[in-house]
């Protein structure tokens, strides 16, 4: 399927009763960084979008594998819903500041019998100030087992609004763990639907047309030549008898074309940069990206918020950060309304734009780092009593 470029951004989110959150109210920047203390919601955050691309996906997608998937209803429903049971999401797309070009707005619930499936109960569209698609119709009146599939999800049902399937389908999510792919091989385990966790990545630069992986692959070469030591080149290969793909590297090396590895001997952090650096080139819708600071050495991480800005501007990507780095949000470049701050209660999570805080403005426009004005925001209260664990 060929996706036309739309350079939509989700630049706004509204949400009820999702996971940790009773309500989520906030615009989006072109660059979010999502903070908060361990359990706070992050994750979950994020997976709002994930969500809706698997429902989007027009390949074994769907509002029921998605919701299955995840549990059901019941484990999507925040524990601070109390009486009110329905899960609600809405997005606005378009120009980050401007009137948005699309809206899209989904509510579930769950079935009160038999098999107590989730259903749609209600999912509207606006195309600019136009609404488009409201439902329950007259339709779904007429025979309710329509409401357990959305129009997001149907072909047939959604072509005045399929930019925004097509949209929520290419989000991307990742968070490599270096060992599912240095041993793949050797685990052969199920590789999860999407990928998220790196295991068939070299599969996905050995699908990428030649001449755009040798490209994005001289892009990343040039920034470890940078970050790690003695590295000279990185190439894409392939066995010759099984034909299985490989990312090698060299080293310099006193004898010649000794120093060559293979992606089973490099380091967590090299991994793990590498599929940060091809996931940022790779394409022009959301990306999410969940603690990218882990493995890599904290002089790389104070480098990753310009250098996720300057690729961005290039490609027009919308990318979300979660992070508990001080050397990540360490940049002077972050502007308070790009960081989310989530605050857990016994409501549920609270999420802030943090320039929206008074006192942490003040911090930020006294000169502050978002590291120094809104980290400390986020540390468990009582933290420093582990230490008197006998």
């Amino acid at each position: 399927m060929i996706l036309e470029r739309t350079f939509l951004l989700v630049t706004h989110l509204s949400a009820k009763n999702w996971r940790n959150f009773r309500r989520i109210d906030v615009d989006l920047a072109e660059r979010q960084f999502i903070v908060g203390p361990n359990a706070s919601g992050k994750s979950n955050f994020l997976d709002i979008f994930r969500f809706l691309r698997d429902i989007a996906k027009s390949e074994g997608g769907g509002l029921q594998k998605a919701v299955n998937d995840r549990g059901g209803v019941s484990k999507l429903r925040s524990l601070a819903a109390r009486k009110d049971p329905e899960i609600a999401i809405e997005i606005a797309l378009g120009e980050i500041g401007g009137t948005p070009e699309w809206r899209y707005a989904l509510g579930i619930k769950q079935g009160e019998r038999g098999r107590r499936l989730p259903f749609v109960s209600y999912e509207r569209v606006w195309k600019g100030d136009t609404q488009i698609v409201s439902r329950p119709n007259a339709e779904d009146e007429a025979d309710p087992q329509r409401l357990t599939q959305t129009y997001l999800e149907q072909i047939g049902s959604n072509a005045d609004f399929r930019v925004v399937s097509r949209y929520l389908q290419t989000i991307t999510y990742l968070h490599l763990v270096p060992q599912l792919l240095r041993h793949a091989d050797q685990i052969q385990g199920r590789i999860i639907e999407d990928d998220p966790f790196g295991q068939a990545f070299l599969e996905r630069i050995a699908k990428t047309s030649e001449r755009t992986q040798k490209v994005r692959l001289r892009a990343i070469e040039e920034a470890l030549k940078i970050a790690v030591p003695q590295l000279e080149q990185l190439q894409f290969t392939r066995d010759e008898d099984t034909g299985r793909p490989h990312l090698q590297t060299l080293y310099s090396h006193w004898r010649p074309n000794a120093g060559w590895q293979r992606e089973d001997q490099f380091s967590d952090g090299t991994l793990r940069l590498i599929g940060l650096l091809w996931s940022l080139l790779e394409g022009e819708s959301m990306l999410l990206l969940e603690e990218p600071e882990q493995s890599l050495n904290a002089a790389i991480v104070t480098q990753l918020a310009p250098v996720i800005h300057r690729i961005q501007k290039r490609r027009r990507r919308q990318v979300l950060i979660s992070t508990h780095s001080d050397d990540l949000l360490g940049d002077n470049g972050i502007d308070g309304r790009e960081v989310l701050m989530l605050n857990p209660s016994a409501e549920g999570t609270e999420v802030r734009v943090a320039a929206d805080v008074e006192d942490i403005r003040a911090l930020l426009e006294a000169g502050f780092t978002a590291a120094e004005a809104v980290l400390p925001r986020s540390n468990p209260l009582h933290a420093e009593q582990l230490s008197l664990i006998d």
